[in-house]
C-alpha cells in the first residue's frame, strides 16, 4: 500500500462537497502537471491512503482521509471542448491525461494547518513543505500519513 496527499482548492471542490458526493466519491480530475499524472497513472492503487489537502485557502490544511476505489483511467474532461479542463492535444486514442477515484474514509474532527505541519519535525522532509514543490498529487510516506492522521484527530 502507498499513501498519498492529493490537494484541491475548497471553492472549486472541498471535502464537504466529496462527503456530499454519490457513495461520498469522486474522480480526481483536471489534473495537468506530468509528474502528478504519472502518480495517477503508474503509482495510485486501488486501496492506497490519500490525505485531502485543502490549498489556496487561509489557512492552507489537511481536512481528512480517503481512499483510492479505481486506478488511473483517462481523463475524460480533456476530451470535452466544453470542459474547463479539455486539452485539444489530448486525443482518446492517446490520452494525455489520466485520473482515479477516492472515496472519502473520514472527515479530520480539526483542521491540520500548513503551519503545523511545518513545525512538526517528523514532518520536515515531507514533499508538500519542500521549497518549489506545489504538485496536485504527491506520495507521502506511511509515518507522514500516520503523523497527520493523529494530528487530525
Amino acid at each position: 500500500m502507498k499513501y498519498w496527499l492529493v490537494k484541491s482548492e475548497p471553492d472549486v471542490f472541498s471535502i464537504d462537497d466529496l462527503a456530499k458526493s454519490k457513495n461520498q466519491t469522486t474522480y480526481w480530475d483536471g489534473v495537468r502537471n506530468y509528474q502528478a499524472r504519472n502518480y495517477m497513472r503508474d503509482e495510485m492503487k486501488k486501496g492506497d491512503k490519500v490525505i485531502f489537502y485543502h490549498s489556496n485557502t487561509k489557512p492552507p490544511a489537511a481536512v481528512g482521509v480517503c481512499e483510492v476505489v479505481k486506478e488511473g483511467y483517462p481523463d475524460f474532461t480533456a476530451f470535452d471542448p466544453d470542459d474547463k479542463h479539455y486539452d485539444p492535444k489530448s486525443k482518446k486514442e492517446n490520452p494525455a491525461w489520466y485520473m482515479v477515484d477516492i472515496k472519502l474514509v473520514k472527515k479530520f474532527p480539526k483542521a491540520v494547518t500548513l503551519d503545523e505541519i511545518k513545525q512538526n519535525p517528523k514532518l520536515k522532509n515531507m514533499k508538500l513543505v519542500q521549497r518549489g514543490n506545489r504538485l496536485s498529487v504527491m506520495p507521502v510516506t506511511k509515518e507522514e500519513f500516520d503523523v497527520i492522521v493523529r494530528m487530525g484527530s
